[in-house]
């Protein structure tokens, strides 16, 4: 969804046509994929909800203001603290947490920000960057005490925002580095003002997780299909409103239609009557739509990146870029990165959600880049 958001177009081929209700997206005759969603067990050691009590000068209050959903693997080693983008969840960065857990000794906790996934917070949406990395910070705090051990943090697009901005702010004491994953300033600030279309361009509703899921890989949002299945369980949800009332989009699934089904669907009135009965069916149905209204946090989208660059060169601990093209470097980047203040590489072919479509690559300049600086060591039989 953020690829939008830096440059416009993918990184090899812009979305299919037919994103847009009402158009039809078509597989290989005769070919299926899998799109049914997948479990966060199956890459998470653990799910929990960390909350966060407010404070009272007068007595103690138990009742949660902040609900923070994380999960997590490893029990030794640093902490990967893993900040996910615009619109995701934790769930995007499920592949890669089975990922770099096989390669170096490391904990991994992906948390699902304020206003996305299942986090339950008083003001979901002050999205601010200020609010998010204290958020960061208060996380940390109830999970390791005054004592927290080494922590990495790492985020992609917003998420890699607002990792700048946490580390920036001091807010993680026990910081060890930063990776920021295809985030820049310039090209973001840049494409700030086509982000509305971009957004009104998507589906509004889906008929069933697994259309999201087909949805998400065909139009080249997520390119790994095993990732999307678990990262999009993670970004819809039910529609709450009854599908009868006024004003309720029509679903994506009415355009997605495969060959064999229409080759049955020839045929005049009868194709009509039965398109008719479809509709009445899916009207019966449960929705699913988007868990957070990106369009309506315009307001802190500037915040999120402007400076950031600046932010990012400032911060005192080894840095990591990943980026999916070079051509997303802008200047202060560009000199900062001949001077060496941080280290960079560029994962070709991938589109703007690097680590769920090359999970592998970036595991590996990630654990690489942490051996290097003796934070952590491969795992016994890794090369």
């Amino acid at each position: 969804m953020e690829k939008q958001l830096h440059l416009n177009l993918l990184a090899s081929k812009p979305p299919m046509a037919g994103l847009q209700s009402g158009s039809k997206l078509r597989m290989g005759p005769g070919r299926k994929r899998d799109f049914s969603p997948l479990s966060w067990s199956q890459y998470f050691e653990t799910m929990e909800d960390v909350e966060i009590l407010p404070f009272c000068s007068v007595k103690p209050s138990f009742t949660p203001l902040y609900t923070f959903r994380i999960y997590s693997s490893g029990s030794h080693g640093p902490v990967l603290m893993l900040l996910h983008g615009g619109g995701h969840s934790a769930l995007s960065w499920a592949v890669f947490t089975s990922v770099i857990c096989s390669r170096i000794n490391c904990r991994v906790v992906a948390m699902d920000l304020r206003g996305h996934g299942d986090t339950k917070v008083k003001n979901p949406d002050d999205l601010s960057a200020e609010t998010m990395a204290k958020d960061v910070g208060k996380v940390v705090e109830v999970l390791y005490g005054e004592n927290p051990p080494p922590i990495m943090i790492i985020g992609h697009s917003m998420g890699g925002a607002i990792a700048v901005h946490t580390a920036a702010s001091n807010h993680v004491p026990s910081l060890l580095g930063l990776c920021v994953i295809d985030v820049v300033e310039g090209t973001a600030m840049d494409a700030l003002n086509s982000m509305q279309n971009f957004l009104r361009g998507r589906p509004k509703t889906f008929k069933s997780v697994e259309n999201a899921i087909e949805w998400s890989v065909k139009s080249g949002q997520i390119r790994n299909v095993e990732s999307a299945r678990v990262s999009m369980v993670g970004q819809v949800k039910k529609c709450e409103e009854p599908l009868s009332s006024p004003g309720v989009p029509k679903s994506i699934s009415e355009g997605i239609t495969e060959e064999e089904e229409e080759e049955e669907e020839e045929g005049g009135e009868s194709n009509h009557k039965r398109k008719k009965e479809d509709d009445q069916e899916i009207k019966k149905e449960c929705l699913y739509t988007w868990r957070i209204e990106l369009s309506k946090t315009e307001k802190y989208w500037e915040g999120w990146f402007k400076g950031l660059s600046s932010l990012f060169l400032t911060c005192s601990v080894p840095k990591l870029l990943l980026l999916a093209g070079v051509d997303r470097l802008d200047k202060d980047l560009t000199i900062g990165q001949m001077q060496g203040r941080f280290q960079m590489q560029v994962l070709p072919q991938c589109g703007h959600a690097v680590h769920e479509d090359a999970p592998e690559k970036v595991a590996d300049a990630l654990a690489t880049f942490m051996v290097r600086h003796r934070f952590t060591e491969f795992k016994e039989g890794f090369p």
